[in-house]
């Protein structure tokens, strides 16, 4: 897996996702939707069907985060909805109101395509993880969760990324089960 980086979007690209972004959180501020754009005056990387989280933070401090980790929409539109939904519909937070717009600071994460990750039990997930680089998404019957990359950033080791991932999953720290199945994926994060 080659991870996304800023060779694959062009500056202007990340300053455009970041308009669109911030056009749906005013659209919805005014209207009660998102943004709606016409694909057939997109180009490049913005037709890209790749899954993508819109991260909204308030002078520092996380005020919303929702994305997809696939995307049958091009990726300016995928923007759209995520920046909409992390503003208005991140059911841990209330919805963003006019008097904080001005000190909300968006980041987009773009996602790679998912890479199943073969492994027989726990040590062997953990030897094939990318510290600071892999995004995952755990699957197991009737259980999911994903971490993106960037919480790498919080915790210190691969098994305590995995122990967060479990939890999160609604889970036991010691669980594994012969159905558990794991993607891998980057992401190329940028922001105002």
């Amino acid at each position: 897996m080659v991870p996304l980086s800023s060779n694959n979007f062009s500056e202007t690209e990340q300053i455009e996702l970041l308009e669109f972004a911030r056009q749906s959180i005013n659209s919805g501020l005014t209207s009660g939707t998102g943004l709606e754009i016409d694909s057939q005056n997109l180009a490049g990387n913005l037709l890209a069907r790749l899954g993508v989280f819109v991260t909204l933070t308030k002078l520092g401090i996380l005020r919303g985060c929702v994305g997809s980790i696939e995307s049958p929409q091009p990726l300016a539109q995928s923007v759209a909805n995520a920046a909409f939904n992390s503003a208005f519909r991140d059911a841990r937070f209330p919805p963003v109101d006019v008097t904080e717009i001005d000190k909300i600071r968006i980041e987009i994460s773009v996602l790679s395509e998912l890479e199943p990750i073969d492994v027989i039990n726990r040590a062997d997930l953990l030897a094939k993880l990318i510290s600071g680089q892999d995004g995952l998404v755990l699957e197991d019957t009737g259980y999911r969760a994903i971490f993106l990359p960037k919480v790498w950033e919080m915790v210190s080791s691969p098994e305590e990324f995995l122990d967060h991932l479990l939890v999160k999953a609604g889970l036991t720290v010691d669980y594994w089960s012969e159905t558990i199945s794991f993607k891998r994926y980057s992401a190329f994060s940028f922001a105002e």
